[in-house]
């Protein structure tokens, strides 16, 4: 029999890596541990994929099922994202292999990005920024804005999707003097929600109740689209939408109807449906929306900590232990399970 191999798969192979130490350093002897160029014709990486054991893909870099047929003993495909919609999870497990994201290596660098997303609009601070920049100071700012600035201090915050992403924002929320509401159809983390004091309620009295409206779901068909015109509709016209998730989950048109409408007040959303979003998205020039080009990851430590537990968990195959983090192949059709970024 072949060697048990762990494979990193994605665009460029590291000079000096953490990670790629750390599972030498913990397989068991006789796994080989490699790294291959994700974007090789599917004969050529097949060829250096057929022994292998365990993929860690990089970031969202599919992995077919068309490849992964071709990887007799592959186990499991393990992804440093918290996302794993690129990966047909339903195909993969119709060939017995299983799909793991990074365990909530980044779920604290979101819940922040999150939070500074809801100050930032609040305060208006790109504009702030860009008065600065431009020289002008001040500027209009207390003539025009005031009227537009607020305190997130007391405001009721609506969290769809208590995961470990979600659940994180609403615990650093406490902080700040805001209620917490919620909808998910699990019933998760309750010994956190009983000790916090969130209350639980369905998607239509968050979304008619709530000043803010966070988002942290995986994108799936249950959750594409699931902020639409409907949605926007029964908000609040003072209300701010919070997206650092996915971008399909809201419907951009409705969402730029929204804006353009004053259905409410404001918006800061690290995602879009396209990324880059095409130049002339109406969304950047508009002055109540905020965006950031899908990097509430991006921090060092985050990266570390999701790294380090795809080494972990595959290193735990490599063992013969059964993987943590696992995504359930059917989370696109099982609302019982759409909710587990």
């Amino acid at each position: 029999m072949s060697t048990a191999q762990i494979v990193f798969w994605g665009p460029d192979a590291p000079t000096v890596d953490v990670q790629f130490a750390l599972v030498k350093d913990q397989a068991p002897e006789g796994t080989e541990i490699s790294w291959v160029k994700a974007d090789l014709p599917i004969d050529e990486a097949a060829e250096q994929l057929k022994d292998t054991l365990v993929v860690i893909t990089y970031g969202e870099i599919p992995f077919t099922t068309e490849l992964a047929a071709k990887c007799p003993n592959l186990k499991l495909i393990q992804s440093t994202s918290a996302g794993t919609n690129q990966l047909d999870k339903v195909g993969l497990a119709e060939l017995g292999v299983k799909v793991a994201n990074n365990g909530g290596g980044n779920a604290v660098s979101v819940a922040e990005h999150t939070i500074t997303l809801m100050i930032s609009v609040f305060r208006k601070f790109q504009l702030q920024f860009e008065n600065v920049k431009n020289g002008e100071w001040m500027g209009d700012i207390r003539a025009d804005w005031l009227s537009q600035a607020f305190e997130i201090s007391g405001k009721t915050v609506g969290i769809i999707g208590l995961g470990r992403i979600g659940s994180r924002v609403a615990k650093r929320l406490q902080g700040w003097d805001c209620e917490i509401i919620y909808h998910d159809p699990v019933d998760r983390n309750s010994d956190l929600v009983e000790k916090m004091g969130w209350t639980k309620v369905d998607k239509e009295t968050l979304l008619k109740t709530a000043d803010i409206v966070s988002l942290h779901v995986p994108l799936n068909d249950e959750t594409k689209g699931m902020i639409s015109d409907h949605e926007f509709d029964i908000m609040k016209p003072t209300a701010v939408l919070i997206n650092a998730c996915r971008g399909p989950v809201v419907d951009e048109d409705a969402f730029i109807r929204a804006m353009e409408e004053n259905k409410i007040m404001a918006a800061g959303v690290d995602v879009l449906e396209v990324e880059p979003t095409p130049e002339d998205n109406p969304l950047i020039d508009m002055d109540n929306v905020l965006i950031t080009p899908h990097l509430a990851a991006f921090t060092q430590e985050a990266w570390a900590k999701s790294r380090a537990f795809a080494g972990y968990n595959a290193v735990r195959v490599a063992n013969g232990q059964e993987p943590e983090s696992l995504i359930n192949p059917d989370e696109s059709t099982t609302d019982q399970t759409y909710f587990t970024d």
